[in-house]
């Protein structure tokens, strides 16, 4: 009966003597390369070998690309020698075990759990640059890190800094930081090490460079990490939560005549809030507001002017709101839109003082560009 699977070889098999038993190999000898002498006195090369194998093992599992191929336990040691010199074709196995194997240190590595850390984590040879999108820090790597996760929100990191300019308010030396909470967090150095900190693996080194080279690198190495989570990963409760910390922080910070680190804890808390479905908790029209201000503190009257948009568009008649952005409006030079959102502010609260002398300036202001203006139509047609 036909063997399926075995092609044209079976017709060797048909030829084998009625007398072979198929529990037992017949004794061989090998008497030349690449044949063996059978104790009955035929001689057989590497193809009878591996279909007289193939008959002995019942061919129970065929594979797709050729028949089963020979059990090393089932043949003796000159059979198998003479077999693999026969064939100079056939390259000699260079992983005997039959596993690929995977780079030390990188995930599914069997032997990652017993390697230490001195010897996974090997200086690079040529340093790798990575640019924040934002463009607000250079990451350069001299030690790449191991795995893929990275600290998330919530995340506690045991970090070892050196080399950060005096005066910025983060430890040097060893520290634990956590990702998203904590007065570190508050100085230009501490928000860009926090975004460098979530980009990194554990057990990496790099150097953090700040745009323009006019602070030197700081060296930050991140021994290990708990996991946290995405934004994405958050209940609504829980974003809440923090976003109300991080505009308590803000407010405190602003009050105490901080206004750029209040404009991140704003900003911070916000970005939590926008991923809420529509219209979100009314505390997204108060962080507008509030960043408007320090924006304005910051001489940023423009984006001072887009927070005012935010909130007017869900409350027309706020009345800080529409002050601000009068006086953002003023500054860059629009002076009608000024006059009038002041004046809107007036027939809200009648009694604002502010209103009604930042209203005067504005108005003194635009009869002098009039003037001005005047005096030059003059001289073109005089």
């Amino acid at each position: 009966m036909p063997l399926c699977g075995c092609g044209s070889e079976t017709e060797s098999l048909r030829s084998t003597p009625q007398s072979l038993n198929l529990e037992s190999p017949p004794k061989m000898e090998r008497m030349s390369l690449g044949s063996v002498k059978l104790s009955s006195g035929n001689l057989i090369g590497e193809k009878d070998i591996l279909q007289l194998q193939e008959v002995q093992q019942g061919l129970d599992s065929p594979r797709e690309d050729r028949p089963v191929g020979l059990n090393s336990g089932d043949l003796p040691a000159e059979a198998l020698s003479a077999a693999a010199d026969s064939d100079p074709q056939i390259p000699p196995a260079e992983n005997p075990t039959g596993f690929d194997r995977v780079p030390a240190g990188m995930r599914g590595d069997p032997l990652e759990p017993y390697r230490s850390t001195n010897e996974i984590a090997e200086p690079l040879q040529s340093p790798i640059l990575w640019h924040c999108p934002d463009g607000s820090f250079v990451k350069r790597i001299m030690v790449q890190g191991q795995g893929l996760d990275k600290p998330k929100g919530g995340s506690q990191c045991q970090v070892l800094v050196s080399g950060l300019p005096p005066g910025v308010g983060l430890p040097e030396g060893w520290t634990e930081l956590t990702v998203g909470s904590g007065p570190w967090r508050d100085s230009p150095w501490g928000e860009v090490l926090e975004k460098c900190l979530e980009t990194m693996c554990s057990g990496e080194q790099a150097e953090l460079l700040l745009p323009g080279g006019a602070e030197p690198p700081a060296l930050i190495t991140l021994a290990s990490f708990t996991l946290g989570k995405d934004s994405w990963e958050l209940s609504v409760r829980e974003k809440e939560k923090l976003a109300s910390e991080e505009r308590a922080r803000g407010t405190e910070l602003f009050r105490a005549g901080n206004p750029e680190a209040a404009a991140r804890c704003y900003g911070r808390a916000l970005r939590l809030l926008l991923t809420l479905p529509p219209p979100g908790p009314p505390d997204r029209t108060i962080l507008h507001a509030n960043l408007a201000a320090c924006q304005l503190q910051l001489g940023q009257p423009t984006l001072a002017a887009q927070s005012c948009d935010r909130v007017l568009e869900r409350d027309p008649r706020h009345v800080k709101a529409l002050y601000r952005r009068g006086v953002a409006r003023a500054a860059f030079g629009e002076l009608d839109g000024a006059a009038a959102d002041l004046r809107r502010v007036l027939e809200v609260e009648p009694g604002n003082r502010a209103a009604k002398e930042e209203l005067g300036r504005v108005v003194i202001r635009g009869r002098e560009q009039d003037a001005g203006l005047a005096r030059g139509l003059r001289k073109m047609f005089g």
